[in-house]
């Protein structure tokens, strides 16, 4: 079994690596700062069942198959520049809302966890970490390799639950105060929606 000393480090890089600027932890504050923290754990919950997928596809080989395959990895790639630009659009969308007062969402609770679960899906460069991070700490020992993957997986997500879940409680905590200022929120979607369109861009030219 791995040792203990290398699975706390693992979750702590992992910790750490959950606290990094990047889509998925601006999107939960985004959402969570806007909607509630309610929202913002539910798009969390999604963003971890997403990792749940990466995980089995790194234990069972199936993400060593997709590397090795240029066209599905493209395929996954513009999936996943096409949802960044989606979520910008929604997010523009939700500004104009704003000013006109209009904050009623048409997203019930499952539609947020699914935008999280797609969110995560969609982008490659989590399967490719995966694959490239999670086998640097499987141990040489009687223990099955996919075992060990799969626990590393868990505690990976683990990590990120606790993460993004506090991101969204300190998000309420701003949200209570700024909320009354539609100003505030509409600069707040717009700025976040031209993150994502770099974002997108930044996908899209990546060599993957």
């Amino acid at each position: 079994m791995i040792e203990i000393e290398t699975l706390i480090t693992f979750f702590t890089l992992s910790v750490m690596l959950g606290l990094a600027p990047g889509p998925d932890i601006l999107y939960v504050f985004n959402q969570s700062v806007v909607k509630g923290s309610r929202i913002g754990v539910l798009i969390t919950l999604g963003l971890c069942s997403g990792l749940v997928l990466h995980t089995l596809a790194v234990a069972l080989g199936l993400a060593v198959v997709v590397r090795q395959m240029p066209l599905a990895l493209a395929l996954i790639q513009y999936l996943g520049v096409i949802y960044l630009l989606y979520l910008a659009w929604q997010l523009w969308q939700e500004s104009v809302s704003l000013v006109a007062n209009n904050n009623q969402s048409q997203l019930n609770g499952w539609g947020y966890y699914r935008r999280g679960v797609l969110m995560n899906i969609s982008n490659p460069k989590v399967l490719l970490f995966f694959l490239a991070f999670l086998p640097q700490f499987v141990s040489d020992n009687q223990t099955t390799v996919v075992v060990q993957l799969i626990l590393l997986g868990l505690l990976f997500i683990l990590a990120a639950l606790l993460v993004f879940i506090s991101v969204s409680l300190l998000a309420q905590s701003i949200s209570n105060k700024i909320r009354t200022s539609s100003a505030i929120l509409v600069r707040l979607n717009q700025v976040t929606a031209i993150i994502f369109i770099f974002l997108a861009i930044n996908l899209l030219t990546t060599d993957l």
